[in-house]
């Protein structure tokens, strides 16, 4: 009996010994491991926000890398600072990083449920997980930020803890941090805040937008009592301060924030941020943090337009419940390259989100012409009233046909352009050599893959296709004479003190003689007056070109009709701006396309766009000497548009171009 005894005691020495040495190392693990945990981002300082100036050295924008806008502890009411840490961690004081009492009450109730929930997190483990952790619901996660909370609580003061926290957390209606909070619901500063508003702001990180007073006055009335009454339970008010707060009412008001540069001109802003980081080198971090000054190009009149016309949904199609049709464009200054607005897409944008002015790329239909085919072919010495064939065309199984089916024989380059034939197109190409033409859309910064050595280019039939941003640019050197200008968004960038960091060049490069582009612009005029693009006459001179690029022939697509379109143009240009615009749907599918014929929705836009953008420039011809250009077509006043309904449907059916052919 007393061996068994005295095996049973060595055995429970032994357990103990071994859970002891355990514990001691699992301590001792813990211990180094939290030594090792890095929260020194902490300390760092706030970063330095970056200003965008306009063209003309205004502010136009703000970017930061923080959503917050701090203030220091001791410029926050002690009532908010009660009320917060009643409501999330009553213990703060007390712990040190993590409150043992309540991780062992939530462990027990998770065991009962069966599951895992995100109680018993204390200020400090809610501020670790913000700046260090994601936000997965596992132990993993948990110990780790555990070990990060009881670090941050060694670093800091319980303080400074707070300070980071009350400066970090969300608060709801898109606004992180005290003083957005009290500046979102009560158009006020922190310091300002009243008891009840700061027992208000207090309820809502727990649930921000099941508590918004926005969302739910009554269920925010009921959150903000309950916080009173856990402050006058902890002593933090007194009760006749909790009866008086208890019954005043909510007191919120959508905040102003009509000062406020914070995710101005989002579209343009983004294209800055692309062209600092990818031109001139500097790191997306640097831009948002570094306190520089951008000036840029921007119009913030011609961004208006641009946003009131895309703002309205009378000047685009009915799109489908499930997909919005999109669109892109891009308005920029001929004689300077530089970018005056940009319209990334319509609906809701978010911040550095995809852009359909400078980032989308699609087959730009009859649009390229004027810059695969008719240009180069000037250069090379061919004419406005110079004939082109237009008959049946058979190059190597490549065979285009016109829009109607039909053929003319002959047609001159005048003609070829304003009724947007597709015969002579790639006729005239294949005339001038592939070279010539690739060599000139190269000049004008557009570089074509080795694929798209073929003649489907003359329609606009690319493998990867092109950005509104690059047919802008393209088009610009004709209104230019022939000189092509970077386009571009930033003009200087300089540090906070006006250190000079980067300056544009201004110099245009000459791409074309001026005979070319005075030619091209006189046929681009004709096309609005008389053919495709009369949908964006104005009141004032405009040159331009339409076009469409019709859905692939597949089987997905089949009896859809010749009006059902993929992508929808209009590039154009005054004497003044120049602009390329695309209309069409994200994703293409059989119950996603275009049915509105021709170029005729970008025209408008354009002709939108332009109206108001220019509607305090005086009317001036475009600059060129007077050329005789033939044409078999009737003179029309510039100022008259055409409104026969047939006439209308027959031009817009003109643009579309057939890039793939027919190869027997």
């Amino acid at each position: 009996m007393n061996s068994i005894f005295r095996k049973k005691h060595f055995l429970w020495k032994a357990l103990c010994a071994g859970v002891l040495v355990g514990a001691v190392s699992l301590c001792l693990a813990g211990y180094i491991y939290v030594q090792g945990i890095d929260v020194s981002k902490l300390s760092q300082p706030l970063p330095e926000p970056t200003l965008v100036l306009d063209k003309n050295g205004k502010a136009a924008s703000q970017l930061s890398a923080s959503k917050i806008d701090p203030v220091q502890l001791s410029q926050m009411p002690k009532s908010l600072i009660d009320a917060v840490v009643a409501v999330e961690d009553r213990r703060f004081y007390e712990h040190s990083g993590i409150d043992l009492k309540s991780i062992l009450r939530a462990v027990m109730r998770d065991i009962l449920r069966g599951g895992y929930s995100e109680g018993a997190s204390t200020i400090t483990q809610q501020l670790a997980r913000n700046l260090f952790l994601n936000a997965d619901k596992t132990m993993g996660r948990k110990l780790k930020e555990a070990a990060y909370a009881i670090k941050i609580d060694m670093t800091y003061s319980k303080n400074e803890i707070l300070e980071m926290y009350l400066n970090s957390i969300y608060f709801g209606e898109g606004s992180w941090g005290v003083q957005g909070a009290a500046r979102t619901y009560f158009s006020k500063n922190v310091q300002d805040l009243s008891l009840p508003e700061a027992a208000v702001l207090a309820a809502l990180p727990k649930a921000p937008s099941k508590y918004s007073p926005f969302q739910d006055e009554e269920q925010a009335l009921e959150r903000r009592n309950t916080v009173l009454l856990v402050m006058r339970d902890e002593n933090k008010i007194t009760q006749g301060e909790y009866e008086k707060a208890k019954i005043a009412s909510l007191g919120v008001v959508k905040g102003d924030k009509g000062d406020d540069l914070k995710g101005r001109y989002s579209a343009y802003v983004d294209a800055v941020i692309n062209e600092a980081v990818s031109v001139y080198g500097f790191t997306e971090e640097q831009v948002l943090t570094g306190g520089l000054r951008i000036t840029t190009e921007l119009d913030t009149s011609v961004q208006q337009a641009v946003s009131d016309v895309y703002n309205n949904e009378n000047f685009f199609p009915v799109s489908k419940p499930d997909q919005l049709i999109q669109s892109g464009a891009v308005i920029l200054d001929q004689q300077t390259g530089g970018i005056r607005a940009v319209a990334g897409g319509r609906g809701d944008g978010v911040f550095r989100g995809f852009s359909r002015a400078t980032q989308l790329r699609r087959q730009p239909g009859s649009t390229f012409k004027p810059i695969a085919v008719y240009g180069p072919a000037l250069e090379k010495g061919f004419m406005p009233a110079s004939t082109l064939y237009d008959g049946p065309l058979n190059i190597e199984g490549y065979q285009p046909a016109d829009w109607d089916h039909q053929s003319r024989g002959q047609v001159t380059m005048q003609e070829a352009i304003v009724s947007s034939w597709n015969v002579p197109a790639v006729w005239l190409l294949h005339e001038i050599g592939m070279d010539s033409g690739l060599q000139f859309l190269d000049s004008l910064g557009i570089k074509l893959p080795t694929k798209d050595r073929q003649l489907g280019i003359a329609l606009g039939g690319l493998s990867e296709g092109v950005s509104p941003l690059q047919m802008a640019q393209a088009f610009s050197a004709f209104p230019a004479k022939g000189i092509l200008h970077q386009a571009h968004t930033i003009t200087k960038i300089e540090t906070r003190e006006g250190h000079l960091l980067i300056q544009a060049s201004t110099k245009g490069t000459q791409v074309m003689r001026p005979e070319t582009a005075f030619a091209m612009t006189s046929m681009l005029q004709q096309a609005v007056i008389s053919g495709t693009g009369k949908n964006a006459a104005m009141n004032r001179p405009v040159a331009g070109k339409s076009g469409t690029t019709q859905l692939p022939s597949t089987d997905e697509f089949k009896g859809l009709g010749s009006s059902s379109a993929k992508d929808a143009w209009f590039v154009g240009y005054t004497p003044e701006l120049t602009v390329a615009v695309w209309v069409g749907y994200d994703r293409t599918d059989r119950n996603h396309y275009l049915t509105t014929s021709g170029g005729a929705v970008p025209a408008v836009l354009f002709r939108e766009m332009m109206t108001r953008a220019l509607a305090k420039t005086p009317i001036v011809a475009f600059d060129m000497p007077n050329l005789e250009v033939a044409s078999t077509t009737n003179s029309e006043n510039p100022l008259t548009v055409s409104t026969d309904r047939e006439d209308e449907k027959k031009n817009s059916e003109h643009d579309h171009g057939h890039s793939k052919g027919k190869k027997k």
